[in-house]
């Protein structure tokens, strides 16, 4: 599930995102983390920027893990007062600011990560000359997403029989890139559809040599403790990607 919305979001979107298990949790209530944390390099005494922070768990663990500082933006102001009294560090900063409007210094970061954000901005290829532009030399951009074959129909639900079985999970449009509508939490949300081969050469083609790729699934204690995850075996739900700058 994402952990980043924009700055229109309902009181009542809030207080159902606040109900969900990664946000209770933090990233031991989050389906991918254990793939995620394998794609995570060494933080200790880094500069770390983080896109679309939501609560800011990622914040906290790079700043346990020994970061010099770090920044985290989100366009959401909800969403960064719940990371300002969940998650503060004095090497943590939080800014209000949209990751398309990125305008930080040139080689001011050693790290850039971003979970579950980026389908939410319309122009990938300008997002990561922004990202290679503020990395220092061999700087690592890692980043969830969700998976194009979760996002190219649309309305990302499952087909159902006529007692409400979950069928398949429809693909369409799958080369058709641009907006989707879809309701999460409740409320219409637009993303954007990109098909694998746009995410990875929009790397290749931006000065990143790609260094890992995993299609996560839930851990074993997760499927066991809510059979609701079990579905997520059956098709991808997001793709975790880390590149170094070349």
């Amino acid at each position: 599930m994402p952990l980043h919305v924009g700055s229109c979001a309902t009181v009542s979107f809030f207080d159902a995102y606040s109900k969900m298990l990664r946000s209770r949790k933090g990233l031991e209530g989050a389906g991918e983390w254990h793939a995620l944390k394998q794609l995570l390099p060494d933080f200790n005494g880094k500069r770390v920027l983080d896109l679309g922070c939501g609560y800011g768990w990622h914040c906290r663990y790079a700043a346990e893990n020994g970061a010099a500082s770090v920044i985290g933006i989100d366009s959401s102001t909800r969403m960064l007062e719940k990371a300002r009294s969940l998650n503060t560090d004095s090497r943590i900063q939080y800014q209000n600011a949209a990751m398309e409007d990125l305008t930080l210094g040139r080689e001011s970061f050693d790290i850039v990560l971003s979970s579950l954000a980026i389908h939410y901005i319309s122009d990938f290829g300008d997002l990561c000359r922004k990202v290679h532009r503020i990395l220092s030399t061999h700087g690592i951009f890692v980043f969830s997403v969700e998976h194009p074959i979760f996002t190219a129909y649309g309305n990302q639900d499952w087909i159902y029989d006529s007692a409400r079985n979950k069928v398949h999970w429809p693909v369409d449009r799958y080369f058709q890139e641009g907006t989707r509508k879809s309701i999460f939490l409740g409320q219409e949300v637009i993303k954007y559809h990109r098909s694998l081969d746009t995410y990875i050469n929009g790397l290749l083609g931006n000065g990143f040599s790609i260094t890992g790729f995993v299609e996560p699934t839930p851990e074993e204690k997760m499927l066991s403790q809510n059979p609701d995850w079990q579905e997520e075996l059956r098709r991808p739900m997001m793709f975790i990607i880390s590149g170094v700058k070349r």
